[in-house]
């Protein structure tokens, strides 16, 4: 039996308006640890927000943090997989790609995001990745 994206993804990835702005994407990584959030417009998912993205695309170039709309600075070309997909497919995009995390997509409906450390905790969970991703997270 092959394993799908759906049996091992996050179902409630952070999301965030297009709209919303840098500042609430950066307190929004801070408080869940995590370094992406995932952008929306509606339930399409409009792009993708990086720690890197507000760095580069937005300090460095000092946008006003309370001012300047997360989706101005999202990358938009998006990589997904859907549901249903193998988990070595997922892995495959990943690699080919060189990507980390791959968002869900039902249709144009974002339902899901799955991470290089939730394929290896499922396809090799004796490996140094699978026990960092399944470690509780720094305080």
């Amino acid at each position: 039996m092959t394993l799908t994206i759906r049996e091992v993804m996050t179902e409630t990835p952070v999301t965030m308006d297009a709209k919303a702005s840098i500042g609430d994407a950066a307190r929004c990584m801070r408080d869940d640890d995590i370094g992406d959030v995932l952008v929306t417009d509606g339930e399409k998912l409009y792009g993708v927000v990086t720690d890197r993205d507000l760095v580069v695309r937005a300090m460095a170039k000092q946008q006003d943090l309370e001012q300047t709309a997360v989706g101005s600075i999202a990358s938009r070309s998006m990589v997904t997989v859907a549901p249903d997909d193998a988990v070595d497919h997922a892995v495959h995009v990943m690699r080919t790609h060189a990507l980390r995390r791959l968002p869900v997509v039902d249709g144009e409906r974002l339902v899901g995001i799955v991470s290089l450390g939730d394929l290896a905790r499922e396809k090799d969970p004796t490996s140094a990745l699978a026990d960092i991703s399944a470690a509780e997270p720094n305080a």
